[in-house]
């Protein structure tokens, strides 16, 4: 029995009448979230980056070369508002891991592109980041993964629209 049973079974007895399995699930997830979230944390604490520009250099990273994107693909793929890209960017180019750049093929618009320094940081952070995932992940069986992973594509899909394209 895990605090998530107990915290069920007080519903049960309190408030017999509501079916309480959803917030089994969900406060499963919830603390589930919480201890994946804190180990991730950390090892883009230990590369001096945290979850923000962590996502900010990934995405350049993965675009690949140049690796560079305009502010508006960066905001599409890390799915947040302008100001708060705004914010990310100069924090990054303060600390020399991206640059703004005129667009090659828009001279009025700019792309945001990794230096060099920007590049080696998220090869490493990645590369700790992907075998911290492999860690996180060795608990659940391997029989179990692609049902799991199939289960949560599809409660996803409920909230997220498919989109075509790279993904």
């Amino acid at each position: 029995m895990d605090q998530v049973d107990r915290i069920l079974a007080q519903w049960r007895r309190e408030r017999p009448d509501l079916e309480t399995g959803p917030m089994g699930t969900l406060g499963r997830m919830k603390r589930l979230h919480d201890h994946l979230a804190g180990a991730m944390e950390a090892v883009y604490r230990a590369h001096g980056l945290n979850a923000a520009s962590f996502d900010v250099l990934a995405t350049l990273r993965r675009a690949g070369p140049p690796h560079a994107l305009s502010p508006s693909e960066l905001m599409h793929w890390t799915m947040v508002t302008s100001g708060t890209m705004t914010n990310r960017l100069d924090r990054l180019e303060a600390a020399g891991l991206i640059e703004r750049r005129r667009n090659p093929e828009d001279g009025r618009g700019s792309v945001v592109a990794l230096t060099r320094a920007g590049r080696e940081k998220i090869d490493a952070a990645v590369t700790d980041h992907v075998a911290g995932q492999h860690r996180l992940t060795a608990a659940l069986p391997p029989e179990l993964r692609a049902g799991f992973d199939a289960a949560l594509a599809a409660w996803l899909a409920a909230f997220e629209p498919a989109e075509d394209g790279e993904g």
